[in-house]
This record gives structure tokens, sequence and C-alpha cells, in this order.
């Protein structure tokens, strides 16, 4: 699916989500506070999940959309496990 104009659009795609993606890594890493931390992690999960389904329909293969719903999941988790963390001090009660 490379030819012509929507494959010129699937790759226009994937740079502004890889763009999206550094500009949610340079908040991960400068905070400057800790939520601030945990939305930009929130905020590269999902971009790097996009930026997999977009592989996957360049590619015509289902291999990517499992890897992004494993990308999904592990991502709530882990937001959700930072979350009650940040609230509370401890994730298991």
């Amino acid at each position: 699916m490379n030819a012509g104009l929507p494959g010129a659009i699937l790759m226009l795609a994937q740079v502004f989500l890889a763009l999206a993606m550094v500009c949610a890594l340079y908040r991960l890493l400068r905070g400057p506070r800790a939520q601030d931390r945990v939305l930009a992690l929130d905020t590269l999960y999902v971009n790097a999940m996009l930026l997999v389904l977009t592989f996957g329909i360049r590619e015509a293969t289902t291999l990517y959309f499992e890897a992004a719903l494993i990308i999904g999941v592990m991502g709530f988790v882990s937001t959700a496990a930072l979350a009650k963390f940040l609230l509370r001090g401890e994730v298991i009660e």
C-alpha cells in the first residue's frame, strides 16, 4: 500500500506521530513535576501505539495490530499504577 496518495498520507502521519513522541519524551525527561511526567508517559505510549498501527496499515500485516494491543494494555496498567503510587505512596495495598 505504499503507492500513491494513501502511502504519502500514512508516511506523513508517521512523521507527525514521531514528532509528537519526541515532544512527549522531552516533557518526560524535563518534568517539572511528577504529574507532568506521568501524563507525558501516557501520551508517549498512545503515540507509540498509533505509530505501530500505521506501520501495520502500511505493511498490511496483523502482527503490528497485536503489538499495538499489547502496548495499549501495558501502557494503561503502568499509567494507573503510577497514578496510584503518586496518590497514596504505594501500589499494592
